[in-house]
């Protein structure tokens, strides 16, 4: 079993910044991959970056977003630049054994944190 918890979200003016954590406990945490996803109100979840390939990003944040994963503390962050009103949602992070940006992929989540970015 792995329990995921995120923290750092909040209310944004576009163009700010915000960092998310993500904290993992288990035994085996450390052995999966880790990805963070989002949900807007309406719309389906969303893969935003994994930790795979020097990090793994979708189009709508490459180049703005950046994860990072540190063993010895469990963690797995995700800095957020230039951030736009689209990208209000609440955004999970999620572990699992593949390699994958389908939510289904990811048998463990956390219990996402909200974003808000205002224009």
């Amino acid at each position: 079993q792995v329990q995921l918890v995120e923290s750092g979200g909040g209310l944004v003016q576009a163009g700010g910044s915000l960092r998310l954590s993500c904290t993992a406990s288990g035994r085996t945490a450390s052995g999966y991959i880790m990805g963070w996803f989002r949900q807007a109100p309406g719309k389906e979840r969303e893969f935003i970056a994994g930790t795979w390939s020097r990090g793994r990003y979708s189009d709508s944040v490459k180049g703005r977003f950046s994860i990072s994963r540190d063993y010895a503390k469990n963690t797995v962050d995700l800095q957020m630049n230039s951030l736009k009103p689209e990208d209000t949602a609440v955004y999970y992070c999620a572990a699992g054994a593949s390699w994958s940006e389908r939510p289904s992929e990811y048998p463990y989540w956390g219990q996402g944190t909200q974003v808000t970015v205002s224009s």
